[in-house]
């Protein structure tokens, strides 16, 4: 690597930490989150990295979702489609990261800029996803309303637990950010950049190369892992709600681990034991693609600990194998 060459690092963010629990939801409980995260990460630009920080959205674009559904209940007001719920999601999340980040770096005595990009990731329409869609969104709705649904807008319902119906939607696999370049543009200029926000609002294109948003969601960590290798970035780092990942975790053998290989990441992930589908497993799958591609090294740990993990003394780190 050119020494002349600053490090970047893509920090993913969980749209998670920005909600403490269910008492502190509001924008303004979600902007002093952003503001204790930026802290951390305004630590890591003052050691000298070039930060790329993306973010998840879940709770938020269901609260979007979820608003939108009301008003057009009670007022007949025109209802919001799930890609734009995400362009919402990624431009009022991106402004709480960029503001506080600002505040953070000019008290510091930082002289750097900050700014958020809307982005857009491709999808493929034949991804298997779109078959056999997965991923609950919005609020819950009786019966009646759910045939309807599913009759006029073409929905997939589920009944959830006893609790209603809720809609799904698929999930598939990230194929390419259409603001790539311009995101390198912004990094050889020396701004930090926000972006790729639940992954990226998902698109497909037509045979023309017209792109159009897609009723999809797109995790977050696989999204990140895809922007890092288009990126080449020295490292990826996930910020999430534990300090370590845990083999075994939440059983009486439960055992932390400092440092794995790719190799034994792969291993534990195809065991289907150690990591919670729905959380870590798409971290660790995220990682294991971004070391394959070239990647340098991956590290797991929560925002507060994220200068000591880069320190080495806490943290996951997962590192191509006969790298210690």
């Amino acid at each position: 690597m050119d020494d002349q060459r600053k490090k970047v690092a893509v920090v993913a963010i969980g749209g998670n930490s920005l909600i403490k629990d269910k008492q502190h939801q509001s924008v303004e409980d979600q902007y002093e989150a952003a503001k204790e995260t930026t802290h951390h990460i305004a630590d890591m630009i003052e050691a000298g990295w070039d930060v790329v920080i993306s973010h998840g959205n879940g709770p938020q674009v269901g609260f979007i979702l979820q608003r939108s559904e009301i008003a057009h209940k009670v007022e007949g007001l025109h209802e919001v489609p799930l890609d734009v719920c995400g362009a919402d999601s990624q431009g009022a999340i991106g402004y709480m990261l960029q503001q506080n980040l600002q505040n953070v770096l000019r008290k510091r005595g930082i002289k750097k800029p900050v700014a958020t990009v809307i982005a857009q990731t491709r999808v493929d329409l034949d991804d298997p996803a779109f078959q056999n869609p997965t991923k609950p969104i919005g609020g819950f709705m009786d019966e009646e309303e759910a045939r309807r649904r599913a009759s006029e807008q073409g929905w997939s319902i589920v009944e959830d637990a006893g609790r209603g119906y809720r809609r799904v939607v698929p999930s598939p696999i990230p194929k390419e950010v259409l603001e790539l370049d311009s995101i390198k543009a912004l990094i050889d200029a020396g701004v930090v950049v926000i972006t790729i926000g639940g992954g990226g609002i998902p698109v497909a294109a037509d045979e023309q190369g017209n792109v159009r948003g897609v009723a999809a969601v797109i995790d977050k960590d696989l999204g990140s892992s895809l922007l890092a290798s288009n990126l080449n970035a020295d490292m990826l780092l996930i910020s999430t709600a534990v300090e370590k990942v845990a083999l075994n975790f939440g059983r009486p053998d439960q055992k932390w681990v400092d440092r794995m290989s790719l190799s034994e990441a792969r291993r534990y992930l195809a065991e289907g034991t150690h990591f919670a589908k729905g959380s870590m497993a798409p971290k660790i799958q995220a990682i294991i693609w971004f070391l394959e591609k070239g990647g340098k090294k991956a590290l797991i740990t929560n925002p507060e600990n994220i200068g000591r993990a880069l320190k080495g003394e806490t943290g996951t780190w997962i590192l191509p194998d006969g790298e210690t």
